[in-house]
This record gives structure tokens, C-alpha cells and sequence, in this order.
């Protein structure tokens, strides 16, 4: 039996192996935003400088072309010019674009409500919409997380029946769940983010590199904004284009969610085994309960799980310092 201060030291060298841990995460996370950070401001600020400055240049030689203009009258007509284009009139010609405030165009905007993308091109200006979004997303985003979650749920039914087919399960050794995570990596990069910018391409006049940028920007909710389908004057959309990528979102987040959490199951799991080792000492575990690793050291067995079954790092330590 365990002496009355053991689980007391158990819980002790759990703390102490877990506030390490956070904090090396935190180390890591804030280092990523640091390497994005000074890879956006090489790549992006030059540019930035030089659209402002040609900008500036256009505007004074344009004053200095037209000396009738007055420059904050000229302003004044940028400003309205903007504003008109937030809210979705089409200012180069007089043909209007599918979408915007029409019917499919509301449409486009509900689904990129919900599914918390929101591309910024469009937003309700009358007080009365604002203020029914509101209540829209408050019931749609949950509602919309439960379908996200059953779509993904069919999904890995689909991957399971793949890989049974092929000889293998899913709860079985590591070279079955590689199997069923690549089956479900290929098919959806297939799916999801290989074909569609060539759709794009033909009906936006993309290429394709920009195609698969919407593609992955869109599925992962970023939505910066900056490419939008259905947004240019001079082109005519066919009445199925926009309810055919509503549909591509939702089955692409639903596959990018499982696919994430399949990165994350495998990004946590040194957190799991960290704990176990710290939790199995010598003088505290029964036989069988952990096992020597490749470098001679105590580690526990790995639990069979899939991608949405998994044991916490804490579940693993209370299992794996079990005594008889």
C-alpha cells in the first residue's frame, strides 16, 4: 500500500510537470505570433508603403490635371465612394453582381454568419438587422457547431468503413490509425481544397494558387475578405454557384475540424506521457502498469483511442499510478 503522503506527492509531481509544460506552450504560442508578426511585416509593409504612395501620387495628378477639383471635395467623394462599397452597391458599371443584399446574396451572408467566417465585404447597416444578427448568431453558431460535429461524426463512419475494407480498424495498431488518418487526409485535401480553386478559377477568373487560398481561408474562418466569391460586376453567376459553395463550406469545416483534432490529439499526447513517467516511480508501480520505452524508461502503454476519444493527460496519470 501507499504510504498516507503519497497521493498528496503524487498530485505535487502532477502540478510540476504540468505547469512546465503550459508554460513551454505559452513560450511556443507567443513565438509563433512573434515569427508571423516579423514575416508579415517584411513581406507586407513594403507593399503597403507603395500602394499608399502611388495612391497619393494618382489623387495629386489627378488635382493637377483638373484644376476645377478641389482636393477636399475629391475626399469627400473617396469617402462616399468606400462607404458605398461596404454597403454593396457596385460603382463601375451599372450591372450588379449575385449577391450583396438580393436573396442568394443574404443567403451567402447567413451561412458566413453562422459559420463565424465572416469576410468583412458585407455587414448589415440598418440598426433593426444589426440587432437581428445579433439574435441570429447567438442560436445559429451553437446550432451550427452541432451540425459541424455530426457532419464530422459521418465522416469518420466513412473513414472507418474505408479502412475496414482495406483490412484494418481504427482502435487498432498504430499502422491502422495512420492508415484511416491518411485516408481522411487525402480525400479531403481532394475534396475540399484540390478541386474546388479550379471551379474558382473558371467562374472568378482566379488562378489557381488564389483559388486555394480562398479555399483554405474560408474553411478555416479566417475570412480575411479579400477574395469573395460572386463579387465582380462584369461577370455573370449562375443561380446554383453560391448555394453549391455554401455546401462546400459546411462539409469543408466539418472535414478541417476532424483534421485538427487529429493534430491536436497528437500534439498533446507528450503532455499525457510526461505525467505518466513523473507518476511511475519505482517504488510505486504494479507490475504491467508501465512499461520501458526505447530509451529504457518507464512509459505507459498507449491507449488505443481514436481521433475523438482520448485520455486527458491527468486520466492518464491517475491510471497509470494505480496501485494493487
Amino acid at each position: 500500500m501507499h504510504p498516507p503522503g503519497a497521493p498528496a506527492a503524487h498530485k505535487g509531481r502532477g502540478r510540476g510537470c504540468a505547469v512546465p509544460g503550459t508554460l513551454f506552450l505559452l513560450f511556443a504560442y507567443l513565438a509563433y505570433l512573434a515569427l508571423g508578426t516579423g514575416v508579415f511585416w517584411a513581406l507586407e509593409g513594403r507593399a503597403a508603403e507603395d500602394s499608399s504612395r502611388n495612391f497619393q501620387r494618382d489623387k495629386w495628378e489627378l488635382l493637377q490635371n483638373f484644376t476645377c477639383l478641389d482636393s477636399h471635395a475629391l475626399d469627400l467623394l473617396i469617402r462616399d465612394i468606400i462607404q458605398s462599397y461596404k454597403d454593396g452597391a457596385h460603382l463601375l458599371s451599372n450591372t450588379t453582381s449575385m449577391g450583396r443584399w438580393e436573396l442568394l446574396g443574404s443567403f451567402f451572408f447567413s451561412v458566413s454568419t453562422v459559420t463565424t467566417i465572416g469576410y468583412g465585404n458585407l455587414s448589415p447597416q440598418t440598426m433593426a438587422a444589426r440587432l437581428f444578427c445579433i439574435f441570429f448568431a447567438l442560436v445559429g453558431i451553437p446550432l451550427n457547431l452541432v451540425v459541424l460535429n455530426r457532419l464530422g461524426h459521418l465522416m469518420q463512419r466513412g473513414v472507418h468503413r474505408c479502412v475496414h475494407r482495406l483490412g484494418g480498424t481504427w482502435q487498432g495498431p498504430a499502422p491502422d490509425r495512420w492508415l484511416a488518418g491518411s485516408c481522411a487526409l487525402l480525400s479531403g485535401l481532394l475534396l475540399f481544397l484540390l478541386l474546388p480553386p479550379l471551379l474558382f478559377s473558371h467562374m472568378e477568373g482566379w488562378s489557381y494558387l488564389e483559388g486555394f487560398y480562398f479555399s483554405f481561408i474560408t474553411l478555416s474562418t479566417v475570412g480575411f475578405g479579400d477574395y469573395v466569391i460572386g463579387m465582380d460586376p462584369s461577370r455573370r453567376y449562375p443561380l446554383w454557384y453560391k448555394n453549391i459553395v455554401s455546401l462546400w463550406i459546411l462539409f469543408g469545416m466539418a472535414w478541417l475540424a476532424l483534421i485538427i483534432k487529429l493534430i491536436l490529439s497528437l500534439l498533446e499526447t507528450p503532455g499525457g506521457t510526461c505525467s505518466c513517467h513523473h507518476h511511475c516511480s519505482k517504488g510505486d508501480r504494479k507490475p504491467g502498469s508501465c512499461r520501458q520505452g526505447p530509451v529504457g524508461g518507464p512509459q505507459a502503454h498507449p491507449p488505443q483511442l481514436g481521433i475523438t476519444q482520448r485520455l486527458e493527460p491527468s486520466a492518464q496519470a491517475v491510471h497509470c499510478g494505480e496501485d494493487s
